[in-house]
This record gives structure tokens, sequence and C-alpha cells, in this order.
């Protein structure tokens, strides 16, 4: 749940990347990083560790402007792929408010996709939540791999593989090079700031 700082009228929310080892959370965040430096009031803290980029987390905090007379702030994390760090993958995702699940285009990671997707929706499961109501867009990333005649997956194949029961937006993408990572920001920070003014009744 955003936290609401009624003294410093300030508003924070908790937008959390999520995906298999080596799907490209943490290069969707530098690229963020590097591209939308007049909203970046922070530095980004990133863990890199043995076999996979992202221990704890990348956290980046975001200033989008005012709601309700409230500045609010959006803090991006990632959380570490591979299947030894479940622990903290589920400690990154306490009072998330929004998620971009990014799965990888390759057609060898298929399968990774698929349990990555079955993870978040457990770890969300531990804390009360739904994954069919939380803010979520799905990114299909790596999208650029298909000039270089590396075997990727259809858009169709991926809807109907992770986004057929959930009917997220969704968007192709290139983390490397930018493609789609401007457009999953944006739609995921407006779904987010929509449900929770749901929640405030505002």
């Amino acid at each position: 749940m955003a936290n609401i700082n009624l003294k410093d009228r300030e508003i924070e929310c908790k937008i959390v990347y999520y995906g298999p080892g080596r799907c490209g959370k943490t290069t969707n965040l530098e690229y963020i990083f590097k591209t939308f430096r007049k909203q970046v009031t922070g530095d980004m803290v990133c863990a890199k560790t043995e076999g996979d980029r992202t221990l704890f987390f990348d956290f980046l905090p975001m200033g989008v402007g005012k709601v309700k007379g409230f500045d609010v702030r959006i803090q991006l994390y990632t959380v570490p792929g591979q299947v030894k760090y479940a622990s903290t993958r589920k400690m990154v995702l306490r009072e998330v408010d929004g998620l971009v699940f990014v799965a990888d285009s390759l057609e060898v990671r298929r399968e990774k996709n698929a349990l990555s997707l079955k993870d978040l929706h457990q770890n969300l499961k531990e804390y009360g939540l739904s994954i069919m109501k939380i803010p979520l867009i799905l990114q299909y990333n790596k999208r650029d791999l298909a000039e270089q005649n590396i075997p990727i997956m259809s858009i169709e194949q991926m809807e109907k593989d992770l986004n057929r029961q959930l009917k997220a937006p969704s968007f192709p993408a290139s983390a490397v090079i930018g493609t789609g990572v401007g457009e999953t920001l944006k739609a995921i920070i407006k779904l987010t700031l929509q449900s929770m003014k749901q929640k405030m009744g505002w």
C-alpha cells in the first residue's frame, strides 16, 4: 500500500520489476535512470552477484508530479530472477503497489517465464494480494534479437502463454536499446496511481 506522509504532503508508491533471471529487469532500470534524468531524484543502488545481475534491488525514486496536492514519488525495484533467491524476491514484494513482469522473448526461456509468473502469483498470494487485481503490465523483452536470427517467440505465443487469463496491458520491448521501456514505465505508473486513487476514494 502506498505510504502517505501527511506532514510533508507526499505519497510514495512502490513498483517492482519481476521476471526470470537475465530477462532484462536491471537493463530496464538502467535505461530509465539514464533517460529520465529530470525525474530521477536519487542514486540507483545495484547489487550484483555471481550468475545474476541483481541481488537485492535497484532503487530509483522518481518524482511524477502532484495528486490532490501531494507530491508523488515512485520507487522502482527489481528482484533477482534466479531460483535460489526466492526469499529475497518475496521480501522485495512487500507493500508493492504496481508490477511490471518482464518476460524473455527467447524461445529457450519459455518455461522460465511461466515458472517466474507462477512464482509471482504465489508470492503475492502469501501477502494476501491477487495477481488479477494488482496493477500489472507485461513487457515482452529482447524483441531486437530477431534481427540477429536468434529464435524468439511471437507476441501471439507469449500472450497465449502468459496473458491469456491476466489480460494485462502488454508491450514489446528491447531494454538494451530502450524500445518500449518508457511506454511500459508510463503505463504502470498510470495504473498504479489510478488504483491508489480508487483505494483512497479520490
